[in-house]
């Protein structure tokens, strides 16, 4: 049984990895809406590719306008820390339930 412990353990420290990796794309994607910065960028286009697709379905599902700031990323970046305070934790514990 030890095997599927480890295997959950991994499991949840690669999808912590991930989220947090995603974390921060998500602040350095609102950083670059401030900035203004060069749309024709490589790293810019990538960043704007992972996060406006998932701000977007947010904000149809939630009007995140207030004024003229959205607070997409914000309710995007709090999902993630949800995930990672139960789901990346749950794994943990049954990973070490299971050792």
């Amino acid at each position: 049984m030890f095997v599927f412990g480890n295997l959950f353990s991994g499991i949840a420290y690669v999808l912590d990895m991930l989220l947090n990796l995603y974390f921060w794309v998500i602040f350095a994607r609102a950083i670059l809406s401030w900035i203004r910065p060069d749309p024709h960028n490589p790293v810019v286009r990538m960043i704007c590719k992972l996060v406006d697709p998932v701000t977007y379905r947010i904000s149809k599902i939630i009007p995140t306008r207030i004024g003229m700031v959205d607070i997409g990323p914000f309710i995007l970046m709090l999902a993630i820390i949800f995930a990672q305070k139960f789901l990346v934790a749950t794994l943990f514990d049954f990973g070490a339930r299971m050792k």
